[in-house]
């Protein structure tokens, strides 16, 4: 080979380095940005996802927990981050009120619906309404009814201060003409349950799967789904729809990409967790946990979170200043 042509190979090399670097995606391993504490619906269901990935990227993909203040410390590395493929974000409902909440306060907001790429939808639990086998309500009606006749008497609890299961809350009261009702928030959904468990409260709204062993011990009465549907595991009982009342809410878990994130790479993502969310391992993972599969890839679950989304912004501020 002549130095000509050997000048002219190398060049052509370079030029189309990136390219192939870019074709080659993934190289290395990537990381899944878990917001919530190990044990949570965040965790149990990203790591299957992650192992379930693996095989198809032919790389390792990772879990690392950056749990604190509700998910917004995990939203905002999420956000931050390169926008290069290897570190995705594994967040839930609550990612969709905080720039709201900011704004309540008068604070720059730290991460807003815009930072994130949508990948896809992996779960979405519908919440209900509970109360204390203790307590007298039967019904939604019986359970409204006491709430406008004495004010500021019924307690509920929820995992924390504008976090997913007290937006709900805000939604039905708003929804029934303004109930007055008061708020213990706690350091979680398990913190939550126990309160309601001790009758500590009266009342809390929370997923199907993490209260279905209360319900059907009997310790827990639910009075109202928050679904679109009736649950396949609670067929008695009435979702919010059936009862007056234009009110659907889930707790579901999403994974995301940092916004300028190139097509290709987004492309390649979205594959890898539609075909991982269909294996074998991955649905009977789900279904150990009491999960049930209800995948949205990016495009679709984007359209259902512009529309989720406005549902929380809308219960923040029903709720308005607090704490």
């Amino acid at each position: 080979m002549d130095r000509r042509s050997f000048v002219i190979g190398s060049a052509a090399t370079l030029a189309a380095g990136p390219s192939l670097a870019q074709d080659a995606y993934p190289t290395r391993a990537i990381t899944i940005i878990n917001a919530f504490p190990p044990g949570g619906a965040n965790d149990i269901v990203t790591r299957p996802l992650a192992s379930a990935m693996e095989p198809l990227l032919k790389q390792p993909v990772v879990v690392e927990t950056k749990a604190g203040a509700g998910g917004q410390v995990g939203a905002q590395v999420g956000a931050s981050a390169k926008p290069d493929g290897y570190t995705l974000l594994s967040h839930n409902t609550g990612i969709s009120g905080y720039a709201e909440v900011d704004k309540l306060f008068d604070r720059p907001p730290k991460a807003t619906r815009a930072d994130f790429i949508t990948l896809a939808r992996l779960v979405a639990d519908p919440v209900v309404l509970l109360v204390n086998d203790q307590q007298p309500y039967k019904s939604l009606k019986d359970f409204v009814d006491a709430a406008k006749q004495r004010p500021n008497t019924i307690l509920y609890s929820s995992g924390g201060l504008y976090g997913a299961t007290h937006l709900p809350m805000a939604l039905l009261a708003t929804a029934a003409g303004g109930l007055e009702l008061r708020h213990l928030p706690t350091n979680g959904g398990g913190p939550a349950i126990t309160a309601i468990l001790g009758n500590n409260v009266q009342a809390t709204a929370q997923t199907v799967s993490a209260s279905l062993t209360h319900i059907k011990s009997g310790k827990l009465r639910p009075l109202a789904l928050y679904g679109g549907t009736r649950s396949k595991v609670l067929p008695e009982v009435p979702t919010l729809k059936e009862l007056g009342y234009d009110v659907e809410y889930y707790l579901w878990v999403g994974i995301f990409a940092p916004k300028a994130t190139p097509p290709a790479i987004v492309t390649t993502l979205r594959a890898a967790i539609g075909k991982a969310v269909q294996s074998d391992q991955f649905k009977a993972t789900l279904a150990n946990v009491g999960q049930e599969l209800d995948y949205l890839d990016g495009p679709d679950f984007q359209k259902f979170w512009d529309i989720d989304g406005k549902r929380s912004d809308e219960a923040v501020i029903s709720i308005g200043r607090q704490g």
